[in-house]
């Protein structure tokens, strides 16, 4: 046994130096570990036989591992020597970290049989964290980073330690993930930082002029830095230098410096600054690549063009609103002809309203006027017991406001869709998230809190300006914010809905773990089944979301309780890991799309985001925000933005507004794309449409440029056809067997072809 952990302790050494190309600069941790789902604080104990224990990766989810319905405690463990050379070779030499990845929901982490680190107000017996915790913050997605002294006797130079973590999870996913996993000494990136959250792109006129602002910050507390910080701009195409900065900058022991630069540029020319802060003493650097945003959808025309879904579902009897979704130069007169007894259309803004009475398809043909022109299309109006014939457009709440939320934003929100012109590419939705609810009063009436005065009114004002709201709840007793579920409440709530006017629930497990906390099948679909039954009850159509983070395959049967689409997945975080895990695993999902019930792997996490009230820029590079769009167009998936309404810079409005992207989305038949080629490098994803053409996704997963080839025969495609680039919206020419197409790093080509 000896024999075995010395040589275990080897290895792990090895890979470290191996994987930094220095001696032991850093312990790799992101290696199997010991791993036992259950809780014992003995389990901390250096001396514990854990060899009967299993071996998880601390990178994965252990849902991703073989433990699908674990919830609550379990423990990992991983034992290893951290020699002193660690400390030698630093250029900081006064504290070891211990980089741990992220944790979901919360960890308290042993070195050596001593806590060395918590994230979590309370963990204590089987119970859960306290709800103030859970609702003040989202520990899940805090990276784990614990720090040292050197002399910290926990440490135990040149000799085995053994590191153990206790994790809670409270529903979905569980456990260690995400990157780095390692043991190294503080270093000068770790201290030194650039921070590209504050700001963005500022573009000047014609989006030739581009301006950047970001900071250089020092968290060391006790040592000041003094080196050269340089930026130089470079094409990702070419490599030329199209601009090059050097700055002397001295940051005290806690300070920052902003700085920047301006530079002139093609805006459909894609290139990166490269950033680096070289310090003087030691020569060490600390280097990022900033992604400068390429602008690729045309500019809108002055001529009229119907943008709208092809077709529309709705029940009898149930109230109808559709606005026609056009551009052109203002004003824009709209008619509509064939449109069935019971309804009626405003020519001014395009709202169609009234009730059907039967059942049946009703072909309307649309028409859009303005000095420029005019532009026909026509919609197909079914009428039967499907809506949601197309995914949502919309925006919602969460990953912007959270908790924060209120009225006054939800109406700044709508107020945005309308002025910035979403609502003019088919943006229709406006989803109010969790921390709407207060209680449920003596007769089971749902009352809202003080944020939220008068939801009836708040519904009106939002149908005045031809969009649609949404809402949310929980089949618990409380939500995941720990406001009040519809536990128990069911058909009381869907009748407020009904009332007030609301178009779309979102219904989140959450605290119903606690009522099936080991469901089977029939338990997950359970609640979903009551909350159907409710909304029946009324004559108005909710778009029903089941949010339940793909717990049981919920793909395979979300449609049976009416689901009109249901979570695939956790929740999405604004980096590229976290987009590239969700999105190239719907796979599996595919079978399951079709018009009416749609697979949803999240919402978007463009522009300005942060889970409120404090908010950043998205982390996500321009090309991973087109590989972004791309993916979840090609995925039918809904479309439901994240990011503050109203602070949308000229890059993201650029990039939710491209009609052609947008289409394939929209696409009727509904069909979701299939992975058809995937390796270490690139995948690609084709997607068939109603016309019998196809769209492909061809995805970069690489940090660098790569040519990516397509023989059309391994897509099952043969003869000639002709094809276009749907970004730039813009015909490529004839293919007939293969093309290469060039795409920038986690970036994507989005393609159309036909014969």
């Amino acid at each position: 046994m000896k024999k075995f952990i010395l040589l275990q302790i080897f290895i792990v050494i090895l890979i470290a130096a191996c994987t930094t190309g220095k001696k032991t600069d850093s312990l790799d941790l992101a290696i199997p570990w010991k791993f036992h789902p259950g809780d014992n604080p003995a389990w901390s104990a250096p001396a514990l036989d854990d060899s009967r224990w299993v071996t998880l990766l601390p990178t994965k989810w252990w849902e991703d591992q073989g433990y699908e319905k674990l919830d609550g405690f379990a423990w990992y463990r991983m034992k290893i020597m951290i020699p002193s050379s660690l400390q030698e070779n630093a250029l900081i030499k006064d504290s070891l970290q211990f980089l741990l990845g992220r944790i979901d929901d919360c960890d308290e982490v042993f070195l050596n049989g001593m806590m060395i680190g918590r994230n979590a107000k309370t963990i204590t017996g089987t119970t859960a964290p306290d709800q103030d915790f859970i609702k003040e913050r989202g520990w899940w997605n805090i990276p784990r980073r614990y720090v040292l002294n050197v002399r910290d006797p926990r440490i135990h130079w040149d000799k085995e330690n053994v590191i153990a973590i206790r994790v809670f999870d409270q529903g979905g996913a569980g456990g260690l993930f995400s990157k780095p996993f390692a043991i190294s000494m503080v270093n000068l990136e770790d201290y030194v930082k650039f921070d590209f959250t504050k700001s963005t792109f500022i573009f000047g006129e014609n989006n030739t002029l581009i301006n950047r602002k970001f900071f250089l910050e020092n968290h060391s507390g006790s040592i000041g830095f003094e080196g050269v910080l340089s930026i130089n701009v470079i094409s990702w195409y070419d490599g030329n230098v199209l601009f090059h900065k050097d700055t002397l900058v001295s940051l005290a022991k806690v300070g920052k410096t902003e700085t920047g630069f301006s530079l002139q540029a093609d805006p459909s020319k894609p290139c990166y600054a490269e950033i680096i802060f070289k310090e003087r003493n030691s020569g060490q650097q600390v280097k990022e690549i900033l992604e400068i945003p390429y602008i690729l959808t045309p500019a809108v025309s002055k001529n009229p063009k119907i943008n709208s879904a092809k077709v529309f579902g709705v029940r009898p009897r149930s109230v109808f609103q559709f606005k026609v979704a056009a551009t052109g130069e203002p004003p824009l007169i709209y008619s509509a002809r064939n449109l069935p007894p019971g309804l009626k259309m405003d020519p001014a803004n395009g709202i169609i309203t009234g009730i059907l009475k039967k059942k049946g398809d009703y072909t309307v043909q649309l028409t859009v006027k303005n000095t420029s022109g005019s532009a026909t299309a026509d919609l197909k109006i079914r009428c039967g017991n499907t809506i949601s014939l197309t995914p949502p457009l919309g925006w919602n709440s969460w990953n912007c406001w959270g908790l924060s939320v209120s009225d006054e934003k939800v109406r700044q929100s709508a107020d945005a869709m309308v002025s910035n012109g979403l609502i003019d590419h088919g943006w229709t939705y406006i989803n109010i998230d969790d921390g709407w609810e207060y209680m449920h009063d003596k007769y089971g009436k749902i009352l809202t809190n003080s944020k939220f005065p008068n939801m009836y009114a708040l519904c009106s004002y939002i149908h005045s300006l031809g969009l649609k709201i949404g809402i949310y709840s929980s089949p618990g007793p409380k939500t995941c914010g720990g406001y009040e579920g519809s536990y128990t409440f069911e058909e009381k709530d869907a009748e407020a809905y009904s009332d007030w006017g609301i178009d779309y629930l979102k219904y989140d497990w959450c605290s119903y773990g606690n009522i099936a906390p080991n469901p089977t099948k029939d338990q997950l679909k359970y609640p979903y089944l009551v909350m159907k039954k409710a909304l029946r009850k009324f004559n108005r159509d909710i778009h029903f979301s089941l949010c339940q983070y793909g717990m049981g395959n919920v793909w395979e049967w979300g449609a049976q309780v009416d689901g009109n689409s249901w979570r695939t997945t956790g929740d999405i975080e604004d980096t590229w890991e976290s987009l590239s895990g969700i999105g190239f695993d719907q796979n599996k999902c595919s079978p399951f799309s079709a018009p009416g019930h749609w697979n949803d792997p999240d919402m978007l996490v463009v522009g300005w985001v942060g889970w409120g009230p404090s908010l950043h820029y998205t982390q996500l590079t321009s090309s991973e925000q087109y590989t972004h769009i791309s993916l979840w167009c090609l995925l039918s998936a809904p479309l439901l933005i994240g990011c503050d309404l109203s602070q949308l810079d000229a890059f993201t409005l650029n990039l939710l507004t491209n009609d052609e992207v947008i289409a394939i989305d929209q696409d009727p038949l509904g069909k979701q794309a299939g992975m058809v080629r995937s390796n270490s490098s690139y995948c690609v994803w084709i997607k068939d449409l109603e016309d019998g053409s196809k769209a492909i996704g061809l995805f970069n997963l690489t940090s660098s440029p790569l040519e990516i080839p397509v023989d059309l025969k391994d897509l099952k495609l043969h003869g000639r056809f002709h094809m276009r680039d749907l970004w730039r919206q813009k015909d490529l020419g004839m293919v007939e067997s293969h093309f290469e197409m060039k795409v920038l790093p986690h970036g994507v080509m989005l393609i159309k072809i036909a014969k």
